[in-house]
């Protein structure tokens, strides 16, 4: 038989190997689960957009219309804005194909290829008069196959065509003013496509803007006043708390503060920008709304604006021929 003495060895190795065997064993845990991936950040959307664009007959590089044409267009060619809004009223007075082949494509056409554009009563279409302006944006018209971004993507569109765009966490509605000119009962019809438009977008998580021709947020000029005839749309606007608004018409620049369908400044209001200084001479005001917050009267120039996926935003008012600026931030809404 073994002595006590000669065992007791084999006993420490064991009570060591078990002590050991039990801390490898506890460490033997799952690790922890790796965190969800961050959602990947939506891209900043980058825009210019001006209305009220070239005078009769105008191929002049050196004129405000040609300068606004060339700065916009450089910015489309070096991939520097994901889209140009025109705001309406392309080539004055009366245009037809001929006209925006001849004038207006010379000098704007580098910008066809990011354009998406609204029609104006008047000078871009009259029912039974001149209605080629459709026909124009579809690489229709002789002597021009450009076709308009909106048109690539779309089809044609006809002049009172509405249309809505994504760029971004941002949904864009187009609306021609031409309706309440001429076709009322159409213009209440496209007051229901926009409140359902509008109600999909911002159920689908997305800051809204509209952009439409004659402003109803403006001040008066010898020429025009507010658009009161559109205040079904500034309703729908307001109930779906769009961000802001895009216009021309005036031949001027103005910027609202945040605004209601009450013409009170409110904190969730809509910022109204009117921006018809592509070209044609300016106006002066004749009136000063409370809401109106900034205005240039002596200056074109275009709009450029930073879009942030949070719903916040930067302005810039560019000019190309005068001292005139514009520059801000909105913050996100809370």
């Amino acid at each position: 038989m073994q002595s006590a003495s000669r065992l007791r060895p084999f006993k420490r190795v064991a009570a060591i190997a078990a002590v050991l065997f039990a801390v490898s064993v506890s460490g033997c845990t799952n690790p922890p689960p790796e965190p969800p991936p961050s959602p990947t950040p939506v891209p900043d959307v980058h825009i210019a957009a001006v209305g009220d664009m070239n005078p009769e007959r105008n191929v002049d590089p050196d004129s405000p219309s040609g300068r606004n044409a060339a700065a916009i267009t450089r910015l489309v060619e070096n991939n520097e804005i994901d889209a140009f809004l025109g705001l309406g009223d392309f080539q004055y007075r009366t245009a037809y194909c001929e006209d925006y082949v001849e004038y207006w494509a010379q000098l704007w056409g580098g910008t066809m290829p990011k354009l998406y554009w609204v029609s104006a009563p008047n000078h871009d279409w009259e029912p039974g008069r001149n209605t080629d302006l459709d026909n124009f944006m579809d690489g229709q018209c002789p002597g021009s196959t450009a076709k308009s971004a909106a048109n690539q993507e779309l089809g044609f569109i006809w002049n009172g065509q509405p249309y809505s765009k994504d760029f971004g966490n941002w949904h864009f509605a187009f609306l021609s003013s031409a309706h309440w000119k001429y076709n009322t009962k159409r213009a209440r019809e496209l007051t229901k496509w926009l409140d359902k438009d509008l109600e999909k977008a911002k159920a689908a998580g997305k800051h809204l803007a509209v952009v439409y021709h004659e402003p109803y947020y403006t001040s008066n000029t010898e020429a025009h006043r507010r658009a009161d005839d559109h205040k079904p749309w500034i309703n729908v606007m307001w109930k779906h708390r769009v961000r802001l608004t895009l216009s021309g018409s005036q031949h001027n620049y103005e910027r609202s503060c945040p605004v209601n369908a009450s013409d009170r400044c409110v904190d969730d209001g809509m910022t109204a920008f009117q921006v018809s200084t592509g070209g044609i001479d300016l106006r002066e005001f004749t009136s000063r709304p409370r809401y109106i917050e900034e205005r240039i009267s002596d200056t074109h120039g275009f709009l450029r604006l930073t879009l942030r996926g949070d719903g916040s935003f930067d302005w810039n008012f560019v000019a190309t021929t005068g001292d005139g600026t514009d520059s801000g931030t909105r913050s996100a809404p809370e």
